[in-house]
């Protein structure tokens, strides 16, 4: 049976390990638990696309038998430099995904040392916390092309019926600077206008909106650099002919942001 394709709204940082930021996530982390008993099936692995790792020229697929892990955030509490996510990864997946790829002319190697990073290791313990599927990690290309990662996505399309769960993991709204209150308006704003992109039934009608973003309603403030929306290209590019299903929505995440994430199938 064909798995769905997610794009989910991560959050911010090693949340789940944050005991002063579980209300404030409480939301989020009850669709993410909420998503295992929805698949047709177990999945035989998770193919992560992160939005905190970014390569030039191409893409790397992480191959290590056994990824450690990368701590890519700052100032926070100690003991979430020392988390561990052990799932195993699978270098058969790696391979199959980079014969995909390849056939259709994206620029793919391997990476065998990179670990898991925040936007990898968080929403995959919140969902399946026995660490019990293999993860393989996907990197976005640095040029943030929306048609090249609608192509990439629509070339791993195959693996969904591999029994492979491919998750873009970034956020919807993503300013650093612009946070919690004094976000809340461009952040409804921008999720309003991709509600609206998303709602066409077919993913070619669903690109035509998504490539224009940066004509949405405060697109720039919303993504003052787009990394965190591309993982939805690339969700997108592998939904084929599924329709989109907004999964998760939030008005008041982290103190005041619109939020959103989506499933396809």
């Amino acid at each position: 049976m064909r798995q769905p394709v997610f794009f989910l709204s991560h959050g911010g940082g090693p949340w789940p390990w944050m005991p002063e930021a579980q209300a404030s996530y409480a939301i989020l982390a009850a669709e993410l638990q909420a998503i295992p008993a929805t698949l047709p099936r177990p999945p035989e692995a998770i193919l992560m696309v992160s939005a905190h790792w970014i390569t030039q020229g191409g893409v790397l697929l992480g191959n290590h038998p056994q990824p450690g892990m990368l701590y890519d955030y700052y100032g926070f509490p100690a003991h979430t430099y020392g988390i561990r996510y052990p799932a195993l990864g699978s270098p058969d997946l790696a391979a199959r995904a980079a014969d995909l790829l390849r056939a259709d002319g994206i620029p793919v190697d391997f990476d065998a040392q990179r670990g898991f990073d925040h936007g990898a290791f968080v929403p995959a313990h919140v969902m399946f916390p026995a660490a019990d599927i293999p993860m393989v990690q996907l990197s976005i290309e640095h040029g943030f092309d929306p048609d090249w990662h609608r192509q990439l996505g629509a070339a791993l399309t195959p693996l969904r019926d591999e029994g492979v769960l491919i998750i873009g993991s970034g956020l919807s709204y993503h300013n650093l600077r612009l946070s919690g209150p004094a976000g809340r308006i461009p952040s409804a704003q921008f999720d309003a206008w991709l509600q609206q992109a998303m709602a066409p039934t077919d993913a070619t009608s669903r690109h035509d909106r998504l490539r224009a973003w940066k004509h949405a309603p405060a697109a720039r403030i919303a993504h003052p650099q787009e990394d965190h929306l591309v993982p939805l290209f690339v969700a997108n590019g592998a939904s084929e002919g599924s329709p989109a299903l907004c999964c998760h929505h939030e008005t008041d995440a982290a103190g005041g942001l619109t939020v959103s994430s989506f499933r396809f199938d």
